[in-house]
């Protein structure tokens, strides 16, 4: 008789005799739950076999998102032009927003797609285990294969969209220069921290509900208080004539972090022989929370690995 059968047969006469419970009997065979969780480093090791499962299942996200429409991938590209226009016509034109800041057209444009791709793996993120009850329930795999599924689907929508916003910097007088083979660096950095961020988001949205209802109203606050439209550190030390240090405080905001260094990198009139004096926190405090978010929102979403798909 195999060893789980011996197991079985103990558990069952000592169901009937009363003598030894079913957690000892597991624990003195070896047993343990097909369902449990576990240690941090399998559990790692596990996610990186499924790999190519997660970037299947990303890239079969993006194929079909536009699948049904006439213009199909095409979307990728008109739907980053089309918000650019608009953020532009409002905040630019009707608001006049870029009042005093030079180059405005390329400081919004790079602030909105920098902010857009982490608002969107936000979002995607706290969807990404209510959303699949019926895959989660059916098979036997780590559960942060999803919001890392939803992540890299960002990103290749990203790809795309940076490529038409370094197009229109070029039109609009941005040359390249060697500043910007810092990019990779900055998306990396951001996409480190969109992973943590969407794993933090996607335990909470799996156990609150109205989480995805309240998301729009958070992420619309934080796009407001990250700089897309205005000049941190015009606006606040500059306009309000508040401390140096309110200015440091939103420049630790991460999606503020990541815009500021961007910017600095991409627009010529952004860098500090031209008079734009970044506070040197800013790419520290993108390496701190891409660090922080990636480390905690792992052991974050693990901690509740087998409660993911119940009730």
């Amino acid at each position: 008789m195999s060893q789980p059968e011996s197991a079985v047969a103990d558990a069952q006469a000592g169901g009937r005799s009363g003598q030894e419970p079913l957690a000892k009997l597991a624990k003195r065979y070896g047993l343990r739950r097909a369902i449990a969780r576990p240690r941090f480093p399998v559990y790692l090791r596990q996610l990186w076999e499924r790999r190519h499962f997660i970037l299947t299942y990303a890239t079969s996200r993006n194929v079909s998102k536009y699948s049904s429409s006439t213009l199909g991938q095409l979307w990728q590209v008109l739907t980053p032009l089309l918000n650019a226009a608009i953020y532009f016509v409002m905040f630019g034109l009707i608001l006049g927003g870029g009042k005093g800041i030079e180059d405005y057209p390329a400081f919004l444009l790079t602030g909105m797609f920098i902010f857009t791709f982490t608002q969107r793996t936000v979002t995607a993120g706290a969807k990404s285990i209510s959303g699949n009850l019926s895959l989660i329930r059916a098979l036997h795999f780590p559960r942060a294969s999803l919001p890392l599924a939803y992540t890299i689907q960002e990103l290749q929508q990203l790809a795309i969209s940076m490529g038409v916003l370094l197009v229109l910097l070029v039109i609009m007088g941005q040359m390249p220069t060697w500043f910007w083979l810092m990019i990779p660096v900055v998306l990396a950095l951001q996409t480190l921290f969109n992973i943590g961020a969407g794993l933090i988001v996607a335990r909470l949205g799996a156990t609150m509900r109205d989480l995805n209802q309240l998301l729009p109203f958070i992420t619309r606050t934080w796009l407001y208080a990250s700089g897309v439209f205005f000049s941190i550190q015009d606006k606040v030390v500059g306009s309000a004539e508040l401390p140096q240090w309110v200015a440091n405080v939103m420049y630790l905001n991460p999606a503020a972090s990541f815009i500021e260094w961007m910017r600095e990198i991409l627009i010529h009139s952004y860098r500090p022989e031209f008079g734009h004096h970044p506070p040197p926190m800013v790419w520290m405090s993108c390496v701190f929370w891409a660090v922080f978010a990636l480390g905690f929102g792992f052991w974050y979403f693990w901690r509740s690995e087998e409660r993911y798909g119940r009730g």
